[in-house]
């Protein structure tokens, strides 16, 4: 099943990276590949990406959805400057998801900077899948 983001007529195109010092990238690898056998298009950058990468890609890419994985704890300095970025490129409707080990106490204030959704542990691949589809069905695609 191809998942199209009508708007475009091609497949939903997802970003995966991973930002900042974090080296453990299997919960990342997992998710690609689902979003993958979605019928998604799944570019994966690899792992210690910094902002300027991440978002450099994502232009370059010509995606509709970032989803970044952080474990290290540095998702309040790495995530607004990559919206920021983001914002500057002209990119503000993309769709940025992030999964990982992220407070509850820190998931309202990533909303704010435009971050749709945050994914903690335990979160099942078909549920990234579905907010995804939705989230492109609201936007206006699939």
């Amino acid at each position: 099943m191809q998942d199209n983001d009508s708007s475009t007529g091609r497949p939903i195109r997802v970003l995966v990276a991973k930002p900042g010092l974090d080296g453990h990238d299997r919960g990342a690898k997992v998710i690609a590949r689902a979003l993958r056998d979605s019928g998604m298009e799944v570019i994966y950058t690899g792992i210690r990406q910094s902002p300027q990468m991440i978002t450099q890609a994502a232009a370059q890419e010509d995606v509709d959805v970032i989803g970044m994985s952080i474990l290290s704890g540095a998702h309040l300095e790495i995530l607004p400057e990559i919206m920021k970025l983001l914002r500057e490129q002209g990119m503000d409707d993309v769709i940025v998801v992030v999964g990982g080990i992220i407070p509850e106490v820190d998931r309202q204030p990533l909303k704010d900077l435009g971050i749709s959704e945050v994914f903690g542990p335990g979160t099942t691949t078909g549920s990234i899948v579905e907010f995804i589809q939705e989230k492109i069905k609201e936007r206006g695609g699939a």
